[in-house]
C-alpha cells in the first residue's frame, strides 16, 4: 500500500478490515457506528472499503453474521466510485459475490437479500451491461434464485429508467422463455417486474419525447408477455398472482397494439372486474388498472373507441357500488386507500363521460330510477362529481335530471339522502332548481334539517332490530358503508346545504321567499325552525330595501301562513332558550325582520323589547347557572306576548289570533313543554277578550286539548285558567265547578275499582291535581275584592278533603301548591285592604302535613327526589297557612314542629332540591314563632323550646347540619327581636337616648300598634348562660358561614337581653355602660365579617369572647362555666378549641368573682372534659384552662382537686390503657410549663431529683406504664413521683431550668461524651444503655427548653452508623451555640481536655462537638488559640474519625479569625491529602475547596505546586466524589495561578488538561459537572478566546454521547489552532488513558486522540502517535468487552481515515483475495 510521512505506519486496509469485521458485532450501536464510519470512508476511498468487504464476504452468511450490513456498505462504496475507478473485473467479482449469496438460499426478500440486490443495482448504475450479464447467467435453467434476479431487474428499472429502457429487449428475450415455467409462488414477482419495466418505458418516453417507438422485437415480446399474463396468469387460482397480473396488464395496455388490445378486451375486462369482490386495497389496484384500460381503449388519440357504450355498461355497473363502499372513508388520512379508490372511480366515469356524455347521463339516471340503494347512491355521487365537469354536454338534460332526483326524495337510506342533499346544492348552482320543483327540493332539505336526537335513537334501534335489508350481487353488506352515516351527520349536511342555497346562490332567493315561511308551521319541521329562521333573516337582510315587495309576495300566495299563525308559532317555539342553533335568538331576529307583516304599531315595540330578550339568552353558559332560568324566560315570553297584544290593541286581530292558537294545539304532543306555554299564551289572549261566550268556548276547548296526566301540561293549563280568571273569574269558576261535579260522580266508580279494573286511580289523581291547581291559580290571579266569598265557598264544599286521597307524587305536589296559592290569595287580599280569616286553616295544615308524609318505617334521610320536592312545597304551604288568621293553636304548632324539624338532618345532596327545602323550613319556624304565644314570656319559652330542639343540629359533626341549625337560630332570633323590643332604655333615660339601638321601622313594624296585653320576657327567661356556651364554640367553627352566623346569634341574644325592661328594684352602674360598649364591639366584629371574609378567624373569635365576657352577668357566667364540658367535647376540633379559649378568657378576666365551690365545680367540669377528649391537642388546651383557673382563682383548691383525682385514678384505673393517655399526666405536664404554677408544683417532687439521678431513674423505671398498679401506697407515690418528675422536665419548667443552669456546661458535656461511649457499646450489640441515655438526654432537653435539640435526638439518636452519630453531636453543638452562646466557652474548655481521654469514642465525640463549636468562637480570644493548638495536635490521632473531625473544625474557624491561622490550616490539609485513609483524604479535599474560597495568595503560593500535584493523584480515584472534588479544587487553584508561580502552575494545568477533557463525560454526573466548571475556570489562563463561545454551546452543557463528541471536536480545533505545541503532551497523556479502569474514559481517550490526530499539521506528531493510536484502536475494536468502546473506536477510525490530513491512504488498496 502507499505511504507518506503522515501515515507511513498506518495500516489503513487493516483498520478498514477491523471496521468491516465490526459489522457483525453483537451490539447494534457498534454495528451502526461501523456502518457510519465505513460510509464516510467509502466517500473518500471506496476502493479500499470494497476490497475489505470483498475479503470478508468469502464464506457468506455462514462465516459473517451481518451480510445485510456488509452489502449495504458495499452498496455505499460502489455508489461512491468515480467512473475512472470503476474496475469491471472487480465489479464482476462483487456482482458474483452478491449473486452467489442470493442463489445460495431458497428464501426470498430477506434483509440481506434486499441489501445484495441494492449492491447489484448500484453496480448497474455504473456498469449496467455487466450487472445484467451477471443476472442473465442465472436466468436459464432451474435456478431457485431466478425470482430474486428478476426483482433486481425491477429495482434497477425503477431506479434508472434511462439506462434500463434501451436494454429492455435483452431483458425480455431472456425472461420470456422462462415465464412459462414460473411457479405460482413466484409469479407475483415476475408480474411486478413487468409492471416496473413498463413504467420505466413510460417514464423514458416522457423524458425523451424524441425516443423512437418500440421496435418490432420488443413489441413481439410484449405481445407474448401480454397474452401469457392475460390468458394464464390472470386466470390463476392464486389471488396474489391475479392481482399482480392485473397490475402489470394495466401498465401494458398502452404499449401493445390497438388490435391486440381490442382482441383482449373480452378477456381482460372480466378479469379486472372479478377483483372487485375483494377488499379495499385490491379494489384500488383494480380501479387503477381499469382507468389505464379505459384511457387506452376509449380516450386514445390513435383511433375510435374500442368499446361501445353498451359494452361499457358492465364496467360502469360494477364501479357504482365501489363508490358507496369507499365514499367518505377518511378515518386515517386524507389520502386513505378508500379515498384514493373513490377518486380513481370518478376518473373512470369522467373518462367515459368525455366520450359518451349523453349515454352516460341516461345510464346514471336509469340507475337512480332502479332505487337499489348502492347503485342509486353511486349514481348520485357520480352525477354530483360530473355535473360541473360536463355541464355543457348535459345542459339539455336538466328536466330529466330534476325528475330523476324527485323520484328519489322518498328514499329512506341515509347515505342516499346525504348525497341527494349535496347534489341539490350542485344542481342549484347550475340553475337546475326552478319553480315548484325548486320548492320541493328546498322542503327536502328542511325536512332533514328537522332531524332530532329522537330520530337518531330510532335509527339506531331500527338498525339493531331490522339488520341489513339489501345485499348487492357480489358485495357483503358489511362492506356497503352507506348506512354508517348517522342522522345527526345528515342533519348537519342538510343545514349546510340550505344555508349555501340562501347565501351563495342569488337565483334561489325567488324560490326561498316566501316559501320558507311555510316551513315554520308544520310539526314535522319543528327541529328545522332555527335554520329556517336564519335563512329567512339572511333573505330579509339582503332584501331589506324591498320590504313592501316582500309583504306583497307573501299576501299574493294563499298557501303561505298568515301573520297570526306565524306569530303564535314563533312565540311558543321561544320556550327553550338553550335549544340548538340558538333557536330563541334566531326566532327573535326573524320576528324583527317580519314586523312589516304585522300591525304597524307593534314594530316599534318589538324594536325596543326584542334586543332585551336576545340579551338574556345570548350567554347560555351564564344562563345555566341560574336554576330558575326556564321559569324566568317563560314569564318573559308571556309578558312579551301580552304587551304585544296591548300594543296592537285590535280586538278583531286578537280574535283571529285566538283562532290561530286553537288550530296550533295539534302541533304539539301532550308531553311537549311547548304545549304548556301555548296554554299560557291562550290564557293571556282570552284575558284581553271581552266576549264571554267566546271565552267560555275557548276554555272548554283548552281543557279538552290539555293532557292533565302530564305535570307540565297540567301546570300550564292551571296558569292559563288563572290568567283568564283575572278578567273572567266567574266564567272560570263555573267551568271548574262543572269539572268538580263530574269528579264527584266518579266516587262510586272509585268504590267499584276495588272490584274491577275499569277505573284507574291515576286518572282521578290527575283530575284532582289539575282541578286543585286551577282553583289555586284562579285565586292567585283573581281580583282581591271578590275573592273572599269564592274561597269561603270553596273551603266550605270540603273539596280539599277529597284531594287527600291522591297517591301520585306530582298530584300531591299539585294539591299542596293549590293550598299554598289559596293561602297566598288571603295574604294578598289582606295586603290590599281586604283581610279575612281563612276557615278550616288548621285542617288544611293537617292536610298539607299528611300529603308530605311518608311511612313510619322509612328513613327520613332516604328521601327520593320527588318526595323531597313534595316536602319543600309542603313546608312553603305550611308557612303560608300559619301566617294567616286565625292564630296558631299550641297543639297545631307542636304537631307542625314534630313533623318538620327532622328535615335538618337531610343529606346535603342534591343541593338544588335540599337547599330550598331547608330555606322553607327555617321560614316556617320563624312564622311559627311570630304567630304563637300570647305575650313576650310565652314567646320566649317557645323560642327556648325550639332552640333546644335545634341544638343537636347546631352541634352536629356534619358541616351542613351546623350551618342549617345556626341559620335557623339566627332567623328566629331576628323575628323574636322584631316582636319583643320596645325601645325602652335599660338605664332609665328619658327622651332621646344614645343607649337605644336604632330600629328599622320597615323591618320591625310600628310598635305603637302592639296590643296592651303584650308583656316583655325577663332576661333570666332567655337562659343566656346555657345559650352562650352552646353558640360560642360555633364562632370558631371551620365553616366561615357558621362563624359569621353564630356571631350574629350572640349579638341578637345580648341585644335582646339589653333591650328588655329591667326590674324596678334593680340598680345598674357602670356595668351596663360596659355592656353596651361590649355589644358595640361585637357588632363591629360582625360588620367586619360581612365586609371582609378574609379576616383572620382567630382575631375575630378573640374579640367575640372579649365582648361576651363583659356581657354576661355573674350567674350567667357560672352557668356558662359549669356547662363547658359539652362545648369542649364538641365534634369540631376548632370549635372545641374555641370553647377552651373562651373558658380561659372568662376565668382570667372574671375569676375573682367565683366562689370556692364554683371553682371546684368548674375544675371538675374541665377534668371531665379532659378525660373525654381523646385528641391530644384539645386535652392540652383543656389542661391549660385548668392552669388558668388555678392561677386566677384558688391555686390550693385546683391542686387539691387535681391531686385527689390523680390518687383515685392510680388506685382504681389502669392508667396505661386509658384511651388517649392519662389526663393527669398531661396535667402535670401543663403545670410544669406554666410560668407561675411551676414553682409551687415542683416543691412536691423536687426531692426525687436528689434520690434518683436522671439516668438511674430512667433505667429503673423502665416501661413503668406497662405494669398494673399493685395498690400499695409507697409504690403509688414512687410511680406518681417518677411520672411527675418526667412530666416536669419534659415540660421545661423554670425551676428545672434553674436547677441545671449553673451546671449546664458540665451536664451537657458529660451527656455528649457518654453518647459517644454508648454508641461504641451499641456497635457491639448493647443497645439498652444508648436508649436509656437518649431518654435522659430527651428529658434534659425538655427541661432546659432546647426543643430543637430534642428533635435532633429523636431523629438520629439511635443511628449507629459512624457518620450519623457524629453528625448528631455536631447538630447538637450547633443548636447549643445558637440557643445558648454564653455556655459555649465553658463547654469547649471541657471538650478540649476530653480529647486527651483514652476512650476512642469519647475522643471522637469531643472532636465532633469541638469541630462545630469552633464555628461560633468569635469572642473566645486565647481560648480559640488553645482550641486550634489542640485540633492541630490531634490531626495525627490514631483514629481516622478524630483526624478528619479535627481538620473539619480547623476549616470552620470564623472567617474574621481565619487569616491568622490560614497558613497553619493549609499545611494540615496538604499533609492529610496523602493520608492513608480515603475518608480523611476526601475530607481534606473538601476542606481545601472551602479554604480556597477566602485564603490570601501569600498563604497559597508556597504550596500551590504541591497542592496541584497531590490533586492530580486524587483525580484518578475510584471514588466519584473524590474525583469531582479534586477537579473542583484544581479549578479553585486557578485563581492563585497568576502570581510568581504562574508558569509552573500553567504547566500543571496543561498536564491535567487531557484528563479534564476525558472526564467531561465521566460515568458520574457530579464529576461531569465539576469538570465543566473547572474547564471554565482554567480557560482564562490558557488565553484562548475561542474557548469561551464553546461553553455556551448546547453540546457542552448536555450529557448525551453525541453532544460530548461534538464538543471534543470543537475543543480540539481550538487546541490545534492556538496550542499546537501542547498537542504532543496532550497526545501522550491521552494515550496513557487508553488503559484507564473505566471503559467510558477509554472511549473518550480514543475519540480525543483521534480528533487531535485528524486536526494536527505537525508531521512529528503524526509520525509518532498515529501508530500508537491505531494499534490500541484496532486492539480494542476486537478485544474490548464494552460496546461503547467498540462503537467509539469505529467512529474514531472513520474520523482518522477521512481526515483531510491523512491523504496517503486514499490511494491505498487492500490485497485482494482472488
Amino acid at each position: 500500500m502507499a505511504s507518506s510521512s503522515s501515515g507511513s505506519s498506518i495500516a489503513a486496509p487493516e483498520a478498514v478490515q477491523v471496521l468491516v469485521s465490526l459489522l457483525a458485532d453483537e451490539s447494534p450501536n457498534v454495528r451502526q457506528a461501523s456502518i457510519a464510519s465505513l460510509r464516510d470512508i467509502a466517500a473518500l476511498n471506496p476502493v479500499i472499503v470494497l476490497d475489505c468487504c470483498s475479503a470478508v464476504s468469502r464464506g457468506g452468511r455462514r462465516r459473517f453474521g451481518n451480510m445485510a450490513g456488509l452489502f449495504q456498505v458495499m452498496s455505499y462504496g460502489v455508489g461512491a466510485l468515480d467512473k475512472k475507478d470503476v474496475d469491471p473485473v472487480f465489479m464482476t467479482k462483487l456482482a458474483k459475490i452478491a449473486t452467489a449469496e442470493i442463489i445460495s438460499s431458497k428464501e426470498l426478500n430477506t434483509d440481506w437479500q434486499r441489501a445484495a440486490s441494492g449492491l447489484l443495482v448500484s453496480i448497474g448504475l455504473h456498469l449496467p451491461d455487466l450487472m445484467m450479464d451477471e443476472i442473465f447467467l442465472h436466468l436459464p435453467g432451474p435456478n431457485s434464485a431466478i425470482p430474486a434476479m428478476v426483482q433486481i431487474l425491477a429495482d434497477f428499472a425503477s431506479t434508472d429508467a434511462f439506462q434500463f429502457t434501451p436494454r429492455l429487449k435483452d431483458v425480455l428475450s431472456r425472461v420470456l422463455p422462462i415465464l412459462g415455467n414460473v411457479r405460482d409462488a413466484h409469479r407475483p414477482i415476475f408480474a411486478n417486474a413487468i409492471k416496473c419495466w413498463c413504467q420505466a418505458v413510460w417514464q423514458y418516453s416522457l423524458d425523451n419525447p424524441s425516443y423512437p417507438s418500440l421496435d418490432s422485437d420488443i413489441m413481439s415480446f410484449l405481445n407474448s408477455v401480454f397474452e401469457l399474463l392475460l390468458r394464464v396468469w390472470a386466470a390463476s387460482r392464486d389471488l396474489k398472482v391475479r392481482i399482480s397480473s392485473v397490475e402489470a396488464l394495466g401498465q401494458m395496455v398502452g404499449l401493445i397494439p390497438r388490435t391486440q388490445l381490442k382482441a383482449a378486451l373480452n378477456r381482460l375486462v372480466p378479469t379486472i372486474l372479478e377483483l372487485y369482490k375483494r377488499d379495499q386495497d385490491i379494489s384500488f389496484l383494480a380501479t387503477c388498472s381499469l382507468h389505464n384500460l379505459l384511457n387506452a381503449s376509449v380516450l386514445s388519440d390513435s383511433g375510435p373507441p374500442l368499446l361501445e357504450f353498451e359494452e361499457l355498461t358492465i364496467i360502469l355497473s360494477t364501479l357504482l357500488p365501489v363508490v358507496c363502499i369507499h365514499n367518505d372513508n377518511k378515518e386515517n388520512s386524507d389520502f386513505s386507500v378508500g379515498l384514493k379508490t373513490y377518486n380513481e372511480v370518478q376518473r373512470c366515469f369522467l373518462t367515459v363521460g368525455l366520450v359518451y356524455p349523453e349515454d352516460l347521463f341516461v345510464f346514471l339516471l336509469n340507475k337512480c330510477k332502479l332505487k337499489e340503494e348502492p347503485l342509486a347512491f353511486g349514481a348520485l355521487c357520480v352525477l354530483k362529481h360530473l355535473l360541473p365537469r360536463l355541464s355543457e354536454a348535459w345542459h339539455n338534460k336538466r328536466p330529466l335530471l330534476v325528475e330523476a332526483v324527485k323520484s328519489l326524495l322518498d328514499e329512506q337510506n341515509l347515505g342516499v339522502r346525504k348525497v341527494l342533499s349535496e347534489l341539490i346544492v350542485v344542481m342549484a348552482s347550475h340553475c337546475y332548481l326552478v319553480g315548484p320543483s325548486g320548492e320541493l327540493f328546498v322542503e327536502y332539505l328542511v325536512r332533514h334539517c328537522a332531524l332530532t336526537d329522537k330520530d337518531r335513537h330510532d335509527f339506531e334501534r331500527s338498525k339493531d332490530v331490522s339488520g341489513n335489508t339489501y345485499v348487492p350481487f357480489q358485495y357483503k353488506r358489511s362492506e356497503v358503508k352507506i348506512g354508517t352515516l348517522s342522522p345527526m351527520e345528515l342533519r348537519a349536511i342538510s343545514e349546510k346545504s340550505l344555508l349555501l342555497l340562501t347565501i351563495t346562490i342569488p337565483e334561489m332567493e325567488h324560490i326561498l321567499w316566501p316559501f320558507l315561511l311555510k316551513m315554520i308551521i308544520p310539526q314535522a319541521y319543528t327541529g328545522a325552525v332555527a335554520m329556517v329562521c336564519r335563512c329567512i333573516s339572511e333573505l330579509c337582510r339582503h332584501r331589506s330595501s324591498n320590504s313592501d315587495t316582500m309583504v306583497k309576495e307573501c299576501k299574493a300566495r294563499a298557501d303561505i301562513p298568515n301573520p297570526e299563525e306565524l306569530f303564535v308559532r314563533l312565540v311558543v317555539l321561544l320556550h327553550d332558550p338553550l335549544a340548538r342553533e340558538q333557536l330563541a335568538s334566531q326566532i327573535l331576529t326573524v320576528l324583527c325582520y317580519l314586523a312589516p307583516l304585522f300591525p304597524k304599531n307593534v314594530s316599534l315595540f318589538w324594536q325596543d323589547e326584542i334586543p332585551k330578550l336576545k340579551a338574556y339568552v345570548s350567554d347560555t353558559e351564564d344562563l345555566k347557572q341560574d336554576p330558575s332560568y326556564q321559569e324566568t324566560w317563560d314569564d318573559m315570553i308571556i309578558n312579551f306576548f301580552a304587551e304585544s297584544l296591548d300594543v296592537i290593541h285590535d280586538a278583531a286581530w286578537v280574535i283571529s289570533l285566538g283562532d290561530a292558537v286553537t288550530k296550533q294545539y295539534e302541533l304539539y304532543t301532550s308531553d311537549d313543554e311547548h304545549s304548556a306555554l301555548l296554554h299560557r299564551c291562550f290564557g293571556v289572549l282570552l284575558q284581553k277578550v271581552n266576549d264571554r261566550a267566546y271565552v267560555r268556548d275557548k276554555i272548554d276547548w283548552m281543557y279538552k286539548q290539555a293532557d292533565i296526566t302530564i305535570p307540565t301540561n297540567r301546570l300550564g293549563l292551571a296558569k292559563a285558567m288563572g290568567l283568564v280568571a283575572a278578567s273572567h273569574l266567574d266564567t272560570v269558576l263555573e267551568k271548574l265547578k262543572g269539572i268538580l261535579d263530574n269528579v264527584g260522580q266518579s266516587i262510586f266508580r272509585r268504590f267499584l275499582s276495588f272490584f274491577s279494573d275499569d277505573f284507574k286511580t291515576e286518572e282521578a289523581d290527575d283530575i284532582h291535581a289539575a282541578l286543585a291547581l286551577m282553583y289555586g291559580y284562579a285565586a292567585k290571579y283573581a281580583p282581591s275584592t271578590v275573592i273572599e266569598a269564592r274561597i269561603d265557598a270553596l273551603v266550605g264544599t270540603n273539596m280539599l278533603s277529597r284531594l287527600l286521597h291522591v297517591r301520585d307524587p306530582t298530584a300531591k305536589q299539585a294539591v299542596i301548591t293549590a293550598i299554598d296559592l289559596l293561602g297566598r290569595a288571603v295574604i294578598n287580599a289582606a295586603e290590599n285592604g281586604s283581610s279575612f280569616p281563612l276557615k278550616k286553616r288548621d285542617q288544611m295544615l293537617d292536610y298539607t302535613l299528611t300529603l308530605m308524609g311518608r311511612d313510619e318505617n322509612e328513613d327520613l334521610s332516604d328521601s327520593t327526589l320527588e318526595l323531597l320536592d313534595t316536602q319543600a312545597r309542603a313546608l312553603s304551604a305550611c308557612t303560608t297557612l300559619v301566617s294567616v288568621e286565625p292564630k296558631l293553636t299550641i297543639e297545631t304548632r307542636n304537631h307542625v314542629l314534630k313533623a318538620t324539624l327532622g328535615f335538618f338532618a337531610l343529606p346535603n345532596d342534591p343541593a338544588d332540591v335540599i337547599d330550598p327545602l331547608i330555606d322553607n323550613l327555617i321560614t316556617l319556624l320563624c312564622a311559627i314563632l311570630l304567630t304563637s304565644g300570647e305575650d313576650g314570656r310565652s314567646r320566649a319559652e317557645q323560642l327556648l323550646h325550639i332552640l333546644r330542639q335545634i341544638d343537636q343540629y347546631v352541634s352536629s359533626a356534619t358541616d351542613y347540619q351546623r350551618r342549617r341549625g345556626c341559620r335557623a337560630v339566627h332567623e328566629m332570633l331576628l323575628k323574636f327581636r322584631t316582636v319583643c323590643i320596645t325601645g325602652h332604655c335599660a338605664l332609665g333615660c328619658q327622651g332621646s337616648c344614645t343607649h337605644i339601638k336604632p330600629i328599622d321601622r320597615n323591618l320591625h313594624g310600628n310598635f305603637s300598634n302592639l296590643p296592651s296585653a303584650f308583656v316583655l320576657p325577663s332576661r333570666e327567661a332567655l337562659s343566656l348562660g346555657d345559650r352562650v356556651i352552646t353558640y360560642l364554640p360555633r364562632c370558631a367553627d371551620t365553616n366561615a358561614e357558621v362563624r359569621k352566623v353564630s356571631a350574629q346569634i350572640l349579638d341578637q341574644l345580648f341585644s335582646i337581653s339589653l333591650s328588655l325592661q329591667r326590674p324596678a328594684s334593680s340598680t345598674y352602674g357602670v356595668d351596663i355602660e360596659l355592656s353596651y360598649s361590649a355589644l358595640s364591639s361585637l357588632e363591629d366584629v360582625i360588620a367586619i365579617l360581612r365586609s371582609d371574609a378574609s379576616i383572620d378567624p382567630s382575631e375575630v373569635f378573640n374579640r367575640v369572647i372579649s365582648s361576651v365576657c363583659l356581657l354576661l352577668t355573674k350567674n350567667e357566667l357560672v352557668a356558662t362555666l359549669h356547662g363547658c364540658t359539652a362545648a369542649i367535647c364538641d365534634k369540631v376540633k376548632q370549635s372545641a378549641e374555641g370553647a377552651i379559649q373562651a373558658v380561659i378568657e372568662f376565668v382570667t378576666t372574671r375569676g375573682n368573682e367565683l366562689s370556692e365551690s364554683d371553682v371546684s365545680r368548674t375544675t371538675q367540669a374541665l377534668l371531665t372534659a379532659a378525660a373525654h377528649v381523646t385528641e391530644k391537642h384539645l386535652r392540652q388546651e383543656t389542661l391549660a384552662a385548668i392552669s388558668s383557673l388555678a392561677e386566677s382563682t384558688s391555686t390550693k383548691v385546683v391542686f387539691n382537686e387535681v391531686l385527689a383525682t390523680a390518687g383515685r385514678d392510680i388506685v382504681t384505673k389502669d392508667i396505661s390503657r386509658l384511651r388517649g393517655g392519662w389526663p393527669i399526666h398531661d396535667a402535670f405536664y401543663a403545670f410544669s410549663q406554666h410560668t407561675v404554677l411551676s414553682f409551687s408544683f415542683l416543691e412536691h417532687v423536687i426531692c426525687v431529683l436528689d434520690q434518683y439521678p436522671i439516668l438511674r431513674a430512667d433505667s429503673e423505671k423502665g416501661d413503668y406504664s406497662s405494669h398494673s398498679v399493685d395498690g400499695q401506697m409507697e409504690d403509688d407515690i414512687l410511680q406518681a413521683t417518677i411520672i411527675a418528675l418526667t412530666a416536669f422536665f419534659r415540660g421545661g419548667g423554670r425551676i428545672g431550668k434553674k436547677a441545671v443552669q449553673q451546671n449546664y456546661a458540665s451536664v451537657l458535656a458529660e451527656l455528649t461524651l457518654q453518647l459517644g461511649s454508648c454508641h461504641g457499646l451499641a456497635k457491639c450489640g448493647q443497645h439498652e444503655p444508648l436508649r436509656a441515655l437518649l431518654t435522659a438526654f430527651q428529658v434534659f432537653c425538655e427541661c432546659v427548653g432546647d426543643l430543637e435539640m430534642g428533635k435532633i435526638l429523636a431523629r438520629d439518636g439511635e443511628q449507629n452508623e459512624n457518620e450519623r452519630w457524629i453528625n448528631l453531636i455536631g447538630d447538637i453543638a450547633g443548636c447549643i451555640s445558637i440557643k445558648r452562646p454564653k455556655e459555649v466557652q465553658r463547654i469547649c474548655v471541657i471538650f478540649s481536655k476530653s480529647l486527651d481521654r483514652h476512650q476512642r469514642f469519647q475522643r471522637e465525640a469531643a472532636a465532633a462537638a469541638l469541630s462545630e463549636f469552633i464555628r461560633y468562637s468569635d469572642g473566645f480570644g486565647s481560648l480559640l488559640e488553645q482550641m486550634v493548638e489542640v485540633l492541630c495536635r490531634h490531626v495525627s490521632d490514631e483514629s481516622p474519625t478524630v483526624r478528619r473531625l479535627c481538620l473539619r473544625g480547623l476549616v470552620q474557624i470564623p472567617s474574621i479569625q481565619m487569616l491568622q491561622y490560614t497558613t497553619q490550616v493549609l499545611g494540615v490539609i496538604l499533609a492529610l491529602l496523602d493520608d492513608s485513609d480515603e475518608s480523611v483524604q476526601l475530607t481534606a479535599v473538601a476542606c481545601l475547596l472551602t479554604m480556597l474560597e477566602s485564603s490570601p495568595s501569600d498563604a497559597v503560593d508556597p504550596i500551590l505546586l504541591n497542592l496541584s500535584v497531590r490533586l492530580r493523584n486524587l483525580q484518578i480515584s475510584m471514588n466519584p466524589q473524590m474525583r469531582a472534588n479534586a477537579f473542583s479544587a484544581l479549578g479553585s487553584l486557578c485563581n492563585y495561578g497568576i502570581g510568581a508561580q504562574h508558569e509552573a502552575f500553567l504547566e500543571q494545568v496543561h498536564a491535567i488538561m487531557p484528563r479534564l477533557v476525558l472526564h467531561l463525560h465521566d460515568n458520574d454526573v457530579i464529576v461531569r459537572q465539576a469538570c465543566r466548571s473547572t474547564l471554565k475556570q482554567i480557560a482564562p489562563l490558557l488565553e484562548m478566546e475561542g474557548l469561551f463561545p464553546l461553553f455556551n454551546m448546547h453540546c457542552f452543557n448536555y450529557d448525551h454521547r453525541t453532544d460530548y463528541e461534538d464538543f471534543v471536536r470543537e475543543l480540539t480545533k481550538q487546541f490545534a489552532q492556538h496550542l499546537p505545541s501542547r498537542v504532543d503532551s496532550y497526545m501522550a497523556s491521552t494515550i496513557q488513558a487508553l488503559d484507564a479502569p473505566w471503559p467510558i474514559i477509554q472511549a473518550n481517550a480514543v475519540y480525543f486522540s483521534s480528533c487531535m490526530l485528524s486536526l494536527s499539521d505537525d508531521q512529528h506528531i503524526l509520525t509518532l502517535y498515529y501508530p500508537q493510536v491505531f494499534g490500541p484502536l484496532v486492539g480494542k475494536l476486537s478485544k474490548s468487552a464494552d460496546a461503547s468502546v467498540r462503537a467509539t473506536c469505529s467512529s474514531a477510525l472513520g474520523l482518522l481515515l477521512k481526515s483531510s490530513k491523512s491523504i496517503s491512504w486514499k490511494a491505498a488498496r487492500a490485497d485482494r483475495v482472488e
